[in-house]
């Protein structure tokens, strides 16, 4: 490790012999003898507990035995404290073993100074200056080393030290990797999690008695980011004063104290504390470098790009506190702001000077720069009676950024986790306007709780200025209650919601364009809880003040018809919302175009509507053409294109097209990874999606894998009982359950059940749909009474909630069909098949998907009776609408032909295959 050493306590060697390569013997023994006469400097040997790092010392010991008779220079290069010197320690100590070298000379280049006095040493005779020792050197053809250890000043100019010759070899470690243009280099960074666990064990020795010490010599290293010094630190501290189990909660509580002591005898080999060895490269930096290495130490420690200062200085934005605006003015100033235009090579300049010292890394595939974590861990504690004001300059800064173009989606996405850092500051005193855009980001990043922080500071600052009324005020409760919605606290969202409405009436009038959104959220919220009738009565409301005040074809009109169209969706009145779809995309095609986002939106919609209708090739052929144009217009990955490309990947599954879905579904997710981040809701659902189309071809442990990655993200960026959390729930009972993993499935579905009584009410919509699901492992696991009782539940709830014929009240009733069925009870099961069959022939169709799937129930409950003439005539009747509406080889096309060829057995009648 490249630090301060006393040398008079490391062991040293120096051995002198012959080497394996090409040695002139007739000179070395000339050359030993004058070195003797002087005591010079000798290589320090590595510390006892050196581990690791056998890659890079094989990559050194490769490169300097691959040529001979040419000058081989190789640099080690790395933060202060990675282990570059005790690294080159160990390779001359493996070298002087094998001797490979005819004699190693030890140099401390730590400045011009110490370099020329360890030079002198080595000239034999009373000639002291470094030049005639570097004459001498060049004057003896033997295979030599010179170690050049602790380079790290940029001022110095290592290649002056260099004897003028064109043999010999040199190893030098530096924190600057601007050294790098001399010859071949290796990065020193952090030590691999088993060897820095490994190393620890070794300091730590007797210490480490527990049976666990593994584990524990883990869970430091991770703590301590497998940082080579600060491991060696934490093992002298644990020798002197700890045990390995007590020393992580010490360090997590006091860290920055830990980490910058340095009397503890042994604490570290090289009694130099981490925070030390960092103080003197930040003593040496420009008060720019200072400010914009304390900026980044703000930021996540990667993915730190140039962008987000540009952006910040070409901003309009506005912030309310003057004198803050001022200071971060001067702040993006220094950094390369200057005359209204950015200047890059400022910029630029200011980053070489963190580079020169290790104490950032950039990663050219990306142009991105980032900071070792201990390294922001330091930077913030030397910075502390600062800190406040470069948190809030961060905050600022990514503020600024956004307000530049708030629709770059992919910029948006590309500093989530920057936002998910800087969320820690949320709390302190932030101005108004940083708190709006911060809040804006958190809303298109989908980090709903960061989101109803924001929006409650920005309502309470409202609130203090304005009063509680005041329009911005109500803004400010409306966009709160949309996060309290988004996180599935409908009856928080509700109850914003009504006091903004309220208060929007008394003030503006019942027709006034706030009350009027605000009764279409409040609606929305409504549809949420399944209260579709009061969603229903504001959203009929809302269409007849807007189709009264600005007529029947105004933007605002058709928006209120294309919100009461999924009302009435969500209603199982496809026939209804179709009507209103069809009306408003004529409309909007004739007063907007074809390709207005307005019109390809309500296209969209009409084509979900077809789809529940069954109607899955006039669903596709929307679809397909508001995707071509929304690639066309916006681009292949824009939000609305991936949405689109979803939407048609839903259509290829219910044609039992499921390669295709597939192909689209890996295509929208490895998008929405890309650009909303790996955990991003809509990512979540994607990748969920996912999941259902490996279920649907019976890929289940494909499907497994990703539905618990799913869970166990939502579980801990949502909680554990947010809507999307106990949907991840259910779908993987579903996988679990067409697994045969029963007693999974129903663990899983009861928790489900009563997280969603107790949120939801017994009789929401999400609480029948998972006491249907449980209802459903009981019959998997012959449990039919207990089946019965649940299906009997959610039938009469749905027939009072819903009516007698709603979609969800028919497959209420097909499902207690089926469990009758399973007990023998085959007049019962055909009572309401009967009703069920009847009911969708009316509603749907004779050919809708349903309707076939109640005609093949029936028909096998007939079978069940032994009628088979009746149930043959259905069989046969599936068969052909199935296979002349989805083709012949769709999935249910084959269960109607094994149906068939079932019950034809049953008959003694057997088919032949047809080619």
């Amino acid at each position: 490790m490249d630090l301060e050493r006393n040398i008079t306590i490391e062991a040293q060697f120096h051995v002198s012999g012959t080497s394996h390569w090409n040695v002139h013997s007739t000179s070395e023994t000339v050359f030993s003898a004058a070195l003797a006469a002087k005591q010079r400097k000798l290589c320090p040997l590595p510390v006892r507990s050196f581990t690791g790092r056998q890659e890079t010392l094989q990559e050194i010991h490769q490169y300097f035995a691959e040529a001979q008779g040419t000058r081989l220079v190789f640099i080690l290069h790395g933060l202060g404290g990675s282990g570059k010197s005790q690294m080159a320690f160990k390779f001359v100590q493996e070298a002087q073993d094998k001797k490979c070298f005819s004699d190693v000379f030890f140099i401390d280049a730590t400045s011009k100074e110490t370099a020329d006095a360890d030079l002198k040493l080595l000239v034999p005779g009373s000639d002291n200056t470094s030049e005639a020792a570097l004459s001498w050197l060049a004057s003896n053809h033997n295979d030599w080393l010179i170690v050049f250890d602790n380079a790290d000043d940029v001022e110095l100019d290592i290649a002056k030290f260099f004897p003028p010759c064109t043999f010999g070899s040199i190893l030098i470690t530096t924190r600057n990797p601007q050294l790098c243009i001399h010859g071949v280099d290796s990065q020193v960074s952090n030590m691999a999690q088993d060897d820095a666990s490994d190393l620890l064990l070794k300091i730590v020795g007797r210490k480490a008695i527990q049976h666990n010490k593994k584990e524990l010599a883990t869970a430091i290293v991770k703590e301590l980011h497998c940082f080579p010094l600060a491991v060696s630190q934490a093992g002298g501290y644990i020798n002197a004063r700890g045990d390995l189990e007590s020393y992580l909660t010490i360090y997590q509580s006091s860290r920055d104290e830990l980490l910058q002591r340095n009397d503890i005898q042994g604490q570290s080999q090289y009694n130099t504390a981490v925070y030390a060895t960092w103080n003197l490269s930040y003593n040496k930096l420009s008060s720019k470098g200072k400010l914009l290495l304390q900026i980044f130490s703000c930021l996540h420690h990667q993915g730190i790009k140039t962008e987000i200062f540009e952006r910040a200085f070409l901003s309009e934005l506005e912030i309310d506190d003057g004198d803050f605006q001022v200071q971060i003015d001067e702040v993006l100033a220094q950094l390369g702001g200057s005359n209204q235009t950015w200047n890059a090579l400022i910029f630029n300049d200011i980053v070489g000077e963190l580079q020169a010292y290790s104490l950032i890394e950039q990663d050219l595939n990306d142009q991105s720069f980032s900071v070792h974590p201990l390294i922001q861990q330091w930077s913030n504690h030397t910075t502390k009676q600062n800190m406040h004001f470069i948190q809030t300059c961060v905050l600022a800064l990514i503020a600024m950024s956004c307000y530049f173009n708030t629709e770059d989606f992919e910029y948006i996405a590309r500093l989530l986790h920057h936002t998910a850092r800087v969320s820690l500051f949320f709390r302190k005193p932030i101005d108004l306007q940083i708190s709006i855009w911060l809040a804006y980001i958190a809303d298109r990043q989908g980090r709903w709780n960061d989101s109803e922080l924001l929006h409650s500071i920005v309502f309470e600052k409202r609130k203090s200025l304005l009063g509680k009324e005041h329009p911005h005020t109500l803004t400010s409760i409306a966009n709160l209650a949309r996060t309290f919605s988004e996180q599935g606290q409908w009856s928080n969202a509700e109850a914003l919601q009504v006091t903004v409405l309220d208060s929007q009436k008394r003030l503006l009038g019942e027709e006034h364009p706030d009350s009027l959104n605000s009764m279409d959220s409040l609606a929305w919220t409504y549809s949420k809880q399944g209260r579709w009738s009061n969603a229903e009565a504001l959203q009929v409301a809302v269409l007849d003040s807007h189709k009264r005040r600005l007529g029947e074809e105004h933007p605002y009109t058709l928006t209120s018809i294309a919100n009461l169209a999924l009302t009435y969706s969500k209603q199982g009145r496809w026939s209804n919302a179709e009507a209103l779809q069809v009306a408003v995309l004529d409309s909007q095609k004739r007063l907007l175009g074809e390709e207005h986002p307005c019109t390809l939106t309500s296209m969209n919609n009409l084509a979900l509507t077809y789809g529940n209708q069954g109607r899955w090739s006039a669903a596709e052929g929307l679809c397909s053409v508001v995707l071509e144009k929304q690639k066309r217009l916006l681009g292949e990955e824009h939000p609305d294109s991936l949405s689109s490309m979803s939407n048609l990947t839903s259509t290829y599954s219910h044609q039992g097209r499921w390669t295709d879905a597939e192909e689209l579904r890996v295509k929208v997710l490895e998008a929405s990874k890309r650009l909303l981040g790996e955990e991003h809701p809509d990512t979540l659902s994607s990748m969920s999606n996912l999941a259902s189309t490996y279920s649907d071809q019976g890929r289940w442990s494909d499907a497994e894998e990703l539905e618990v990655k799913v869970l166990e993200a939502r579980k801990r960026l949502l909680g554990e009982e947010h809507p999307d959390t106990l949907l991840s729930m259910s779908n993987l009972a579903s996988t679990y359950s067409d697994q045969g993993r029963w007693s999974d499935a129903e663990k899983l579905e009861v928790n489900v059940l009563e997280a969603r009584k107790r949120l939801l009410g017994e009789e929401h919509p999400k609480t029948l749909n998972s006491m249907s699901n449980l209802a459903s492992t009981y019959s998997d696991q012959g449990r039919w009474s207990d089946a019965e009782e649940l299906k009997v539940n959610v039938l009469e709830a749905r027939k009072r909630l819903l009516g007698e014929e709603h979609p969800e009240t028919l497959n209420s009733m097909s499902n207690l069909a089926s469990t009758y069925s399973d007990q023998g009870r085959w007049s019962d099961a055909e009572g309401l098949q009967v009703t069920v069959l009847e009911a969708r022939k009316r509603l749907l169709g004779e050919e809708h998907p349903d309707t076939l799937l109640s005609m093949s129930n029936l028909a096998c409950t007939y079978s069940n009776q032994g009628r088979l003439s009746d149930a043959e005539s259905l069989h046969v009747m599936v068969l052909e609408k199935r296979k002349t509406l989805l083709g012949k080889e769709h999935r249910t096309l084959w269960t109607a032909c094994t149906t068939l060829h079932m019950f034809l057995s049953t008959k003694g009648v057997t088919l032949k295959p047809k080619h």
